[in-house]
């Protein structure tokens, strides 16, 4: 028995609580397939679909490569822009000539907020109790 091992290249975005790892397979006919369901199908917004497409229609390759996501953990916004930064370093290790391109469009860089612990004493983070005089 023998195996067919496909050439890919990888990359992992992560934003608040969700990771992505990405596969970009050469060629490809522009199929995005997320947790092995179709791009469209996974995410409903338009604001997510164009986040996931985004670093490629930015290098001009939504049709040279084929696209296999897994994402876990967070929020649907937050899985579409750790799919983007996932998307965006596996065309990094594709083809380094797209650096500076994805780099200016914002899409390298991971953005580290998260949600703020809960204190004691308060109901949220910053939220006190309400004040009550009698």
């Amino acid at each position: 028995m023998t195996e067919i091992r496909q050439q890919y290249y990888e990359g992992i975005g992560r934003r608040k609580e969700a990771t992505a790892r990405a596969r970009l397979y050469p060629q490809g006919s522009g199929r995005v397939l997320i947790n092995d369901k179709p791009v469209n199908e996974y995410f409903g917004r338009e604001n997510d679909l164009i986040a996931v497409y985004a670093p490629l229609k930015l290098t001009g390759t939504d049709t040279r490569f084929n696209v296999s996501v897994h994402v876990k953990g967070g929020g649907i916004t937050g899985q579409a822009e750790a799919t983007r930064m996932a998307i965006a370093r596996a065309l990094l290790e594709a083809d380094p000539e797209y650096r500076l391109t994805l780099k200016t469009a914002g899409y390298l860089r991971r953005d580290a907020r998260e949600k703020e612990r809960k204190k004691p004493g308060l109901k949220r983070a910053r939220k006190g109790p309400t004040y009550t005089k009698r």
